[in-house]
């Protein structure tokens, strides 16, 4: 599984989302593999960046969270 391949996937999960609405990064993990915990890290990392671009928004109990150092379950949506 490759970068573009996992940014690709995150950004369709989250253009399909009902208005609203945010999807857990495993959810987009076990959407790609049987063994989906080794691929986290790696969309968590790509997740960052397309939130950098302005492509989609992480949040975290809510509000609005950014940068490397995120601990603990996130979700993803559109942009704020």
């Amino acid at each position: 599984m490759t970068d573009p391949d996992l940014r690709r996937a995150i950004l369709a999960r989250v253009a399909g989302l009902r208005p609203g609405t945010t999807c857990c990064p495993s959810e987009i993990a076990r959407d790609l593999a049987a063994d989906w915990r080794p691929l986290m890290p790696a969309i968590r990392a790509e997740a960052l960046g397309l939130q950098a671009e302005g492509r989609i928004g992480i949040t975290q109990g809510g509000k609005v969270v950014a940068g490397p150092d995120l601990r603990g379950p996130v979700r993803l949506g559109p942009p704020a």
